[in-house]
């Protein structure tokens, strides 16, 4: 089940809201949205919700463990072993034995083993919240239900953002449920859906046909507008699901930090990752880029601490090379900037930084969203070739750029920029902001009615995170 779906938005989300605003009593919500998180992520992972439900009370166990004195270290150490071997058996075992038998030259099956959805979110959960209890025992959770809700709460279980334990803690005991947080939540939720449903589609129906294709046939141009087109989609498919999920939690009284800040004004690699998927790159700071010394311990240290945190970022993606040489080239610019081999703190060099970072964002968003790496590397020699590629396939491309397509292509470079931030901020200090929150609310409506049109008149509604 997805937020975009029509069983969540007609009969999930509004029988769920229901029982929640009917009942008063806390622990019969919580109890509520636990019974509702395992239903959302059963309906389309039968069988998983059981591996999700065993790796949740390991943690718990793991979490009590770490909190003592006597077997701390080696709680974490088992954590750690339980939720990174949980990724390797479900997400790399056959990418692994495919460059065994490559290597070896032997043929061993490769196992056909199907991706439970949400596992690289939930096991960084749950592998964050038994470090963090043993670096602050005070953080300690003995009721085994909150650590449930915590983990499995359906808003961030499938896609984010990850949610430190610590953040939310009190809010899982005791939280607002008012008519202020609900319409601040359907707002920021229909925003969201907006994102996904009239952007980020309209936009991956431009990228899935130019990557459908073999690329010796992509013309130049095609091959720009399909890379842009991706660059685009994954951007507003991921912040529009952020937002839905930060919606959704503050309706029931959780809030969550933002995931996305406008990583597209970026005028630097560096930049661009303190504002593109912030829980997922906090989360690698916190729990390996300062666990392996930071740059505490020199330049040359640090340079290795840097890829290596790239490197497994781009695996945490997927089981490709196609990711890691993605995560590879990110630490790689970020690592030319810390030298300022590519000097963007030079004044001169500021008007094409945002050139260069978008640049290196879209080309490296080529190879993200390959299926090979040769596929992802022609691609990008097509883009500077000039090569005119097979006209009947250009044509096919190109007959997907309709006048909804421009016009969510206009909208998605207007929302790429903070500017109806600024707008609001200039409102709240006059006498206007009351008009903004009118008009606000009446473009959610406008919103809302345009993505359920688009949901029930057309079959194309990708869900990018079976990748992830």
């Amino acid at each position: 089940m997805t937020f975009s779906s029509v069983v969540f938005l007609f009969i999930f989300f509004p029988l769920t809201f229901l029982l929640y605003a009917i009942i008063r009593q806390k622990t019969i919500r919580n109890i509520i949205l636990v019974i509702a998180s395992l239903v959302f992520y059963a309906f389309g992972e039968p069988v998983a919700v059981m591996i999700m439900i065993i790796s949740i009370i390991l943690n718990y166990f793991c979490g009590r463990l770490a909190a003592g004195e006597k077997h701390a270290k080696l709680a974490v150490m088992f954590a750690v072993f339980v939720n990174i071997g949980l990724l390797i058996a479900y997400k790399y075992t056959g990418f692994f034995v495919d460059i065994f038998n490559d290597v070896t030259g032997l043929s061993i099956p490769v196992p056909n083993i199907r991706l439970p959805i949400g596992i690289s979110f939930f096991t960084f959960q749950g592998l964050s919240y038994v470090i963090d209890v043993y670096r602050n025992k005070n953080l300690v959770q003995k009721n085994l239900f909150y650590v449930l809700l915590y983990i499995a709460f359906f808003p961030q279980l499938i896609a984010g953002p990850i949610v430190r334990y610590e953040d939310i803690a009190k809010q899982i005991e005791e939280r607002e449920f008012t008519v202020d947080r609900i319409s601040r939540g359907m707002n920021r939720f229909i925003f969201g859906l907006g994102k996904k449903v009239l952007i980020a589609n309209q936009m991956g129906l431009i990228a899935d046909t130019t990557f459908s294709f073999a690329p010796g046939s992509i013309g130049m141009g095609a091959s720009w507008l399909g890379a842009i087109c991706y660059t685009l989609q994954i951007f507003f498919d991921f912040s529009g699901y952020s937002d839905m999920a930060i919606g959704l939690g503050c309706i029931f009284g959780f809030d969550f930090k933002e995931n996305f800040n406008y990583p597209f004004i970026s005028g630097s690699i560096q930049e661009f990752w303190r504002r593109w998927h912030i829980s997922l790159s906090t989360w690698f700071k916190e729990y390996v880029y300062i666990p392996l010394g930071g740059n505490r311990k020199g330049n040359a240290r640090t340079t290795i601490n840097k890829l290596l945190v790239f490197f497994l970022t781009g695996f945490w993606h997927g089981a490709n090379f196609t990711f890691i040489v993605w995560g590879m080239i990110h630490g790689f610019c970020q690592m030319l900037e810390t030298y300022q081999i590519i000097p963007t703190k030079k004044k001169w060099f500021k008007p094409i930084g945002h050139i260069y970072t978008m640049l290196v964002v879209v080309l490296a968003f080529v190879l993200f969203r390959a299926d090979s790496l040769s596929q992802g590397f022609r691609i990008i020699g097509n883009m500077f070739s000039g090569t005119a590629g097979d006209a009947a396939v250009n044509a096919q491309i190109f007959a997907c750029v309709t006048g909804l397509f421009v016009i969510a292509l206009v909208f998605a470079i207007i929302l790429s920029t903070p500017i109806f931030k600024v707008i609001r901020a200039k409102a709240e200090k006059t006498k206007t902001v009351n008009l903004y929150n009118y008009a606000a609310y009446i473009g959610s409506l406008m919103i809302f009615a345009l993505a359920i049109l688009s949901l029930l008149s057309s079959k194309y509604n990708p869900f990018i995170y079976f990748r992830f």
